[in-house]
């Protein structure tokens, strides 16, 4: 009742203005209204004397909030909650937090056994984890103050922070008491530290997918037991067919002579990587034996590695569908609740949010949103039936449109069109900016750098001073025919790309011309200089179409996969530590030298013969190293035996459980994300939301160009879409020189896109949208 009745007061305000439909023309009064309904404390002046409707607006922004950004914490609705929660969702102490996370893990640099030259002493990385602990448990405490009580101690986020807090500095006491003592401590709460990155709110996106991960593997049992046991049978016949043919490899070890053995020389063979060493003693003895390994290769590595993707990438899919039908139905609820807090009217047909509100709304929000932005998404969401406010319908729009990213066009504030109006506006300098827009013109250009990289390969270095003067002009016209704004806008990348390699390639040139006095000159940075040069070559991609559109499609999804990278990092790391533990020192010497590694068991051996030497886990730096080589595959099995020589056939099943869990697992995973994604991508180029935002800021620039006067009589306009205030003074300030920056998405915009055509079937029940039938405004937080 408090809201419609400030409402009311509003639209009697506006139509005393003169505005006959009863709304304030927001395009008109945006430097009036919207700096009018926020006060200078922060609170709008639409509800500055009533705290009950004032509460509404704040929980009502703070649902578009969780809209916009995807959060789904719970919490109590109350006011000092709600600014307890909007001040715990920070985006700077979300920062924070995710740097003292990835900071804990980084500890294992610096700590025994440290990376070479970075140690330091045991207080002072105690003191750094206890520090990043403190973080933790500020936070984790923070968020108890405005989930539900019930809620919170249910978790099993919170219930895992904890304990991994608590068990942490059980671990850190044990660790310095036996130290101190004088035996060897062991850190075992180090290997726990990734648990951090999944449970703590701050990296909910990765929390998803690691979940999205952990769901995945049930799915696939039955399908891992049946692989399990298809090597269990070949490695059963294998050492029935060669036990008593005394056949040896060419390393001299024996050829299966033991049923374990023949298991993980067959396991590694479904990998390829001792293919087809493993073939030729028995194939070597009788051809004949070929049709065993050619049958168990077919059967093991084409089949059911194929099937292994094929049984994953259904089974995540199936999850991440279910995963982002809950994230979209949960958008909508908020939304609707959202709305339901600051509508006016009474009927449900003409339930609306007025422009006041949403203005107000707007100016809630924990980030603060651009007046012409405001005007630009209120204007999309505007129903064209109904022009008190925006409908419901249109309201559900209200937090993807307010995501679209818009940037200033400064296309027609051409800095030389400004100070030199009379030689930019000359007919020399309009067919000088016509042949640099003109396609043929980019053709031109193309060619000399491909010209230019059959010179680089030829080392024909003397006609580097024929093109990069060309170059250097080609870009200094297409600053000056789109004016230096526009040309380094921030989503104009390609052009900061081509900037920065032509003015490296200069500096390699001059640089190169000037050896013989710059002798002093740092050669590595000299050599950096000179593959940037080579890179001039991607300046190709960025002018062809095709390639183009490859490379943006890969940019765009670039980001979403950085979550992927944290959950490898996590299992990377989780593994470095238990090797560290495991293998920590067991190969000292890291020589390039391939007859000795430092240790005698390892003379003669092949993982020395090759010169593996420094694939050991000796420190955090050298196990990720080990680790990513073990993922490629290749030769990881002479690495295994390195390690197997120096400890027991035990450490066979950590290097197989690496396998199993990164590549059979994380790594198809990817690859049926990458999938996904790429294809959506590459094949649906356009975003609704952006082009509704696109077009409406084409009406608004036509609308104000129409609506200009030319004189002071404002009298006798015509009537449009989008209707003008009779006075013009505000409306000339308001900048709709803008544009959608269609750059990369985050991965929220684009799981949603992914999975919104299927999952986004509305239906209207009693004059209501919904979801699936259901209505969302009658679920509860």
């Amino acid at each position: 009742m408090e809201l419609q009745e400030a409402d009311t007061a509003a639209t009697q305000n506006n139509n005393k203005n003169g505005n006959d439909n009863g709304i304030a023309n927001p395009t008109a009064v945006s430097e009036d209204i919207t700096d009018s309904i926020i006060n200078s404390t922060g609170q709008p002046n639409l509800f500055q004397d009533d705290d009950r409707a004032y509460q509404h607006l704040l929980l009502s922004s703070t649902y578009l909030g969780d809209a916009m950004e995807g959060r789904t914490l719970p919490y109590e609705t109350d006011p000092i909650s709600i600014l307890r929660y909007r001040n715990y969702s920070n985006r700077y102490l979300q920062w924070v937090t995710v740097f003292f996370m990835w900071w804990n893990l980084c500890l294992a640099i610096f700590e025994v056994p440290a990376v070479p030259g970075a140690e330091l002493p045991i207080w002072a990385t105690m003191l750094m984890e206890i520090l990043c602990l403190g973080v933790f448990s500020w936070r984790t405490w923070t968020l108890s103050r405005f989930v539900p009580k019930g809620q919170f101690r249910k978790d099993p986020k919170n219930i895992v922070v904890v304990s991994t807090i608590l068990f942490t500095l059980v671990d850190m006491i044990i660790y310095i008491g036996m130290t101190s003592s004088g035996y060897k401590g062991l850190r075992v709460s180090r290997v726990l530290r990734p648990l951090f990155l999944v449970n703590m709110n701050e990296s909910r996106q990765i929390r998803r997918t690691f979940r999205n991960v952990r769901n995945t593997v049930p799915d696939i049992l039955s399908v891992l037991t049946l692989f399990f046991f298809s090597i269990a049978l070949f490695a059963l016949m294998a050492f029935k067919l060669f036990e008593k043919r005394e056949l040896i490899y060419r390393t001299g070890d024996p050829y299966f002579t033991n049923y374990w053995d023949s298991y993980w020389d067959l396991y590694v063979l479904v990998t390829t990587a001792n293919s087809p060493d493993v073939m030729m003693p028995a194939y070597d003895f009788s051809e004949g034996f070929a049709i065993f390994f050619i049958s168990y290769i077919l059967v093991n590595t084409y089949i059911f590695m194929n099937l292994f993707l094929a049984v994953i990438y259904n089974s995540y899919k199936m999850h991440l569908e279910n995963e982002i039908s809950t994230a979209l139905k949960d958008k909508t609820r908020k939304l609707d609740m959202s709305f339901e807090l600051i509508k006016s009217g009474s009927d449900d047909a003409e339930q609306v949010i007025t422009f006041e509100k949403w203005c107000a709304l707007v100016g809630s929000l924990q980030y603060k949103v651009a007046r012409s932005k405001t005007l630009v998404i209120w204007h999309a969401l505007q129903d064209d039936e109904i022009s008190a406010g925006i409908t419901r319908s249109q309201y559900r729009k209200a937090a993807d449109l307010l995501n679209v990213r818009l940037v200033v066009d400064g296309t027609e504030s051409n800095v030389f069109a400004a100070t030199c109006p009379t030689v930019f506006n000359s007919e020399i300098s309009k067919i000088l900016v016509y042949v640099v827009h003109h396609q043929i013109f980019a053709w031109f250009f193309d060619l000399l750098i491909i010209a230019n990289a059959v010179c680089i390969g030829l080392d024909l270095e003397q006609t580097e001073w024929f093109f990069l003067p060309i170059f250097m002009i080609e870009l200094a016209l297409r600053v000056y025919a789109v004016g230096p704004k526009e040309f380094f806008s921030r989503d104009r990348l390609w052009n900061w790309f081509d900037f920065f390699i032509i003015i490296s390639a200069f500096i390699v040139t001059i640089i190169e011309a000037s050896l013989d006095e710059l002798e002093a000159f740092p050669r590595e940075a000299l050599d950096v200089l000179l593959v940037l040069r080579c890179l001039r070559l991607i300046k190709i991609v960025g002018n062809i179409q095709g390639f183009r559109v490859i490379v943006v499609t890969v940019v765009n999804i670039a980001p979403s996969l950085l979550t992927y990278a944290g959950v490898l990092v996590m299992v990377y790391y989780s593994f470095a530590i238990i090797g560290m533990d495991a293998f920590g020192g067991k190969i000292p010497r890291e020589s390039v030298d391939e007859s000795n590694c430092g240790v005698d068991a390892l003379d003669g051996s092949e993982f020395q013969r090759m010169g593996y030497c420094r694939m050991n886990f000796n420190n955090i730096l050298n196990s990720f190293v080990t680790l990513f080589v073990m993922m490629v595959v290749n030769q990881w099995h002479v690495i295994t035996q390195g390690f197997v020589i120096m400890t027991s056939k035990a450490a066979r099943l950590f290097f197989l459980t690496f396998h199993m869990t990164v590549v059979l697992l994380i790594l198809n995973i990817i690859v049926a994300f990458v999938l996904e994604a790429f294809i959506l991508e590459y094949t649906i180029r356009t975003n609704d939301m952006e082009d509704l935002v696109e077009n409406t800021i084409t009406k608004l620039r036509e609308t104000r160009e129409s609506n200009i006067p030319t004189s002071e009589n404002t009298e006798g306009r015509a009537d449009n879409t989008y209707p003008m205030h009779s006075g013009q003074g505000s409306f000339e300030n308001v900048n709709f020189k803008l544009r959608v920056n269609r750059g990369h998405k985050n991965i929220e915009v684009l799981l949603q896109r992914l999975f919104e055509a299927k999952y986004k079937m509305q239906s209207t029940v009693n004059g209501i949208t919904t979801i699936d039938g259901v209505d969302p405004s009658t679920s509860t937080s």
